[in-house]
């Protein structure tokens, strides 16, 4: 019987689906296994499951082994491999006066290949970078550029409400926000404070967006004109949390909650 399992690389909490056919891999265990860049160790994460119970449209790949200490040991010495790797990459980029941002350096556990991880501003012409580092480091060499929001995902942290970004927790695939959401949630257009670590509009947006614009229509439109306490006033805003609506004359601001408000536009 074949079972799935979730693995995790690098301390990243984003988890990719692998099969087994051996019933004694747990969570919390390190596996090596193969994936679109090479031979690398993952760590199990959540409980070993029947892969029948797994419904996805993609070929689930299997995990070539249990990892040993040989494995762990090779792994730790990429650690540090990586780092001088690293450093060598710095050096030849600033030497070919390349504007490249490295954010991850990553040997494949056999060490025959090294990926760069990089932010740039632009598209940048590494070819001869390229002939420099396999000179140097005598393996294969890829370069990915990443773009912002990938950076964020790539180096995590904590965002505004305190948790830990969803980029690097939950998110799958990153998904457009615009200002309009914004301004369907009726906030300050502020795109300091409405920007996450990548410096894009934060993914959050999207969460109550859809949310909003149903409660909304429970509200009246701006500038409906209400008869209150014998004088015309207009609505000018309104809270949805709070189902307060401000109306106004030239000389006056008034706060009545939503209930009331339909019961003067019911007499009217």
């Amino acid at each position: 019987m074949n079972y799935c399992l979730n693995v995790a690389f690098n301390e990243n909490k984003k988890t990719y689906y692998f099969q087994t056919d051996n019933p004694d891999i747990k969570s919390g265990d390190f596996v090596v296994v193969s994936t679109v860049i090479g031979v690398e160790l993952g760590k199990v994460v959540g409980e070993i499951r029947p892969l029948e119970e797994i419904k996805v449209d993609f070929e689930i790949k299997p995990i070539l082994n249990k990892a040993t200490k040989l494995d762990l040991q090779k792994y730790e010495d990429n650690v540090y491999e990586a780092k001088k790797a690293a450093d060598i990459f710095r050096k030849l980029a600033a030497q070919e006066k390349l504007d490249m941002d490295l954010i991850e350096t990553q040997y494949t556990l056999d060490r025959t290949k090294v990926l760069f991880t990089y932010i740039a501003s632009e598209r940048v012409d590494f070819r001869n970078l390229l002939k420099l580092l396999a000179g140097q480091l005598h393996c294969r060499i890829e370069l990915k550029q990443v773009s912002p929001r990938e950076r964020a995902q790539l180096i995590g942290g904590l965002g505004v409400c305190g948790l830990t970004l969803c980029c690097s927790t939950f998110l799958k695939e990153f998904v457009g926000i615009t200002i309009n959401k914004a301004k369907n949630q009726m906030l300050v257009i502020n795109i300091p404070k409405l920007s996450g670590h990548c410096g894009k509009l934060m993914c959050c947006l999207n969460y109550e967006d859809d949310a909003y614009t149903e409660a909304k229509k429970s509200f009246p439109n701006i500038n409906t004109r209400v008869m209150y306490q014998n004088k015309e006033y207009k609505v000018t805003s309104f809270n949805v949390l709070s189902k307060i609506i401000r109306i106004e004359t030239n000389d006056n601001i008034e706060y009545i909650p939503l209930d009331e408000f339909r019961k003067l536009r019911k007499v009217q």
